[in-house]
């Protein structure tokens, strides 16, 4: 088992690992949508968390050595469902077919007070 750790992706925030690499597959904490470059929220709305969101799960797969292309699964959490539509949206164009499996539940609270949050499993 390997930890991974890139400063392209906010540091972790709690007693866990960026990702965890093991017998080929990579398995990455939850994002949230804070630029790591600041260490604050990117401002705006859905989209904008969205994206970096996704943005800092790409930079801890290319940590891994892959890119999005590998992920089989990813879990989004969302403060308000009402958000989906708009996440959806950014989230299509970070992943082509095959898309992974995917889970999208909202949840009471995130942590920070995102509005979204997404954790991704991939495969090397």
């Amino acid at each position: 088992m390997k930890a991974l750790h890139t400063k392209s992706a906010p540091a972790a925030i709690g007693p866990y690992s960026q990702a965890i690499e093991v017998n080929g597959f990579v398995f990455a904490s939850g994002q949230i949508p804070i630029d790591p470059a600041t260490g604050e929220f990117v401002e705006g709305g859905i989209k904008e968390q969205t994206r970096q969101a996704l943005t800092n799960a790409a930079h801890i797969m290319a940590e891994a050595g892959i890119d999005l292309s590998h992920v089989v699964k990813t879990t989004v959490f969302l403060a308000d469902m009402a958000d989906f539509a708009a996440m959806n949206e950014v989230y299509s164009t970070f992943f082509k077919e095959p898309f992974p499996a995917r889970s999208a539940v909202a949840v009471k609270t995130l942590p920070k007070g995102a509005l979204v949050e997404v954790e991704c499993v991939a495969v090397k």
